[in-house]
Parts: structure tokens; sequence; C-alpha cells
């Protein structure tokens, strides 16, 4: 019993260590990203309506190998639009969201990354690819260089 309790403590830890560190606080981000000279990664997704979003997620931003290189080479920063009520945003971070979007989601596409330097200017922008995590990050890092 002992055994089985220590395996899953440290299975939880280990998970913990390479979980993703998302913000959803634009100036936060800003800070963050001053503070360690990184770009920042802002996403613009609709979580629990948008097929490709979710395929982002699960594809590329949920694996360890992205979640390890994140960790180590960008701020990660989240703007989601859930539409169910279930979801529901609470109104101060869907406003902050709503401002992010007016400002770098112009036309509403989702999902859409956008590139920023560390004070907040569009470094370059995508979207879902069917590709490998080590292209995406590749393309990533395009915008940074």
């Amino acid at each position: 019993m002992k055994r089985n309790i220590f395996i899953l403590l440290c299975l939880l830890s280990f998970q913990i260590m390479v979980s993703q560190n998302w913000k959803t606080d634009f100036t936060e981000a800003k800070q963050e990203a001053t503070q360690k000279n990184r770009p920042i990664i802002l996403v613009f997704q609709g979580s629990d309506w948008c097929a490709p979003c979710i395929k982002l997620d699960r594809e590329i931003w949920s694996t360890d190998e992205f979640k390890a290189y994140a960790k180590e080479h960008y701020v990660m920063l989240k703007a989601d639009f859930p539409r169910r009520k279930k979801n529901e945003l609470p109104t101060a971070q869907q406003e902050k969201n709503n401002k992010l979007a007016e400002k770098y989601n112009t036309k509403g596409y989702f999902p859409f990354v956008v590139v920023l330097d560390k004070s907040g200017k569009v470094l370059g922008e995508t979207g879902y690819r069917k590709t490998t995590v080590k292209d995406y990050i590749a393309t990533l890092d395009k915008f940074v260089k």
C-alpha cells in the first residue's frame, strides 16, 4: 500500500513539473517576459467548441515535449472564448480576453497563435497545422529570430 502511494505521489509530482504554466493576464505575461527576456505566445481559443483549437491543445500544447521547451523559451498566454454556459469565464477575465482580441485578433480567427516580443509587439502569427511538435516549435522560433 505504501509503495502504491509513493508511486502515485511521484507521478503527480512529475505531472506538476511538466504542466504548462498558462497566464491569463497580459500584464503579468509581459512582466514575466521582461524578467526572463522571453517572447510571449498568445493563444486565442474556443476550448469547448472549436475542433481545431482542441486538436492544437491535444497535439501540441499538452505534449511533454512542447511543455518542456516552452518552459525554457516562452511565456504562454491564453485567451479563451468558451461558448457553453458551464464553461463561462468570470466577467473580468472575459473583458481581458475581449481587449486582447480587439488588439491582436481583429478577424476573430480560432485558433489563432500570436508570437509577441516582451513589450507586446507582434513578431508572427499562425494557427492550427497538422504537424509534429518539433516542426511547430520551429515555426514559432522563426518568428523570434
